[in-house]
């Protein structure tokens, strides 16, 4: 499955910011989808991640009561909504998605095989 990622841009604190992940393939709703997020120097951090069938989600601990992940599965898009945005959120923020990921491994960026191309976050204080 191919995905595409956008939405990214420049926001001052406290501002927010919708990112899109689109699929190519029409049967990824069996697949699970997750942002992650890289500065440059450091390793892909996990943010948040949602099982397309069931529409579970998880979250990394800096974010929750800010980002919300969710999918509109008629339009193979997921999305995540980032509220209350702070200067430590600048990344670029990928999409991935996997199949057959399991819980203990939903935080972990080898359990996808399926990556966007990232799209730049910047946070301005």
């Amino acid at each position: 499955v191919q995905l595409q990622a956008f939405g990214g841009g420049l926001v001052q604190a406290g501002g927010s910011l919708r990112l899109s992940c689109a699929a190519s393939a029409h049967t990824f709703n069996s697949y699970v989808v997750a942002w992650f997020r890289q500065v440059p120097g450091k390793e892909r951090e996990f943010v948040a991640a949602i099982r397309r069938s069931s529409g579970l989600t998880s979250y990394e601990d800096s974010v929750k009561g800010r980002f919300t992940i969710s999918r509109d599965n008629g339009e193979n898009t997921v999305f995540l909504q980032m509220n209350s945005l702070r200067p430590e959120d600048t990344a670029i923020y990928y999409c991935a998605a996997g199949r057959g990921v399991i819980l203990s491994s939903i935080r972990d960026p080898r359990a996808y095989n399926n990556w966007g191309q990232g799209t730049q976050v910047t946070v301005s204080s």
